[in-house]
């Protein structure tokens, strides 16, 4: 399955963030386990937004 870039937009500590991520729908749950790789499982993310990158 195809791949398209993403920025996943989110919340870390009331901090606002951004990542990029190679994501096959773009879903928030998709976005959830692309930051969990990133981060660790110990971290809460709020506020996760998706959208593609340009």
């Amino acid at each position: 399955m195809e791949t398209v870039k993403y920025v996943i937009k989110y919340k870390l500590s009331d901090e606002r963030r951004f990542d990029f991520a190679q994501l096959e729908n773009g879903t928030e749950e998709e976005a959830r386990q692309a930051l969990k790789k990133i981060h660790g499982d110990s971290e809460v993310f709020t506020d996760i937004k998706v959208s593609k990158a340009l």
